[in-house]
């Protein structure tokens, strides 16, 4: 998988190349070296609002965050239920 980041003007250019100009997803991806797959969530991505896209970015950060604090909660309980397997064995 690559890691290639492309620049915001970089992204709408390619959307402007198939939403305005009507060319295909697929000359355009070729042309500029990138996966169909990129300029179609490019596409979908940019055919919303900004405020819109700003949500949605906020959103994923939350997720993100979120999912992260889940993940050491589950660990955090997962040491303590072997602790407390532990101590009742040793008093046990």
């Amino acid at each position: 998988m690559s890691t290639a980041r492309f620049t915001e003007e970089f992204k709408l250019e390619a959307v402007k190349q198939v939403t305005e100009q009507q060319r295909p997803v697929a000359e355009v991806a070729g042309r500029l070296g990138v996966s169909t797959h990129s300029i179609y969530a490019w596409v979908k991505r940019y055919s919303k609002s900004e405020h819109q896209r700003d949500q949605d970015d906020v959103q994923t950060a939350e997720l993100k965050r979120l999912r992260a604090e889940v993940n050491r909660l589950t660990e955090e309980r997962d040491i303590l239920k072997k602790a407390a397997a532990y101590f009742a064995k040793q008093s046990g």
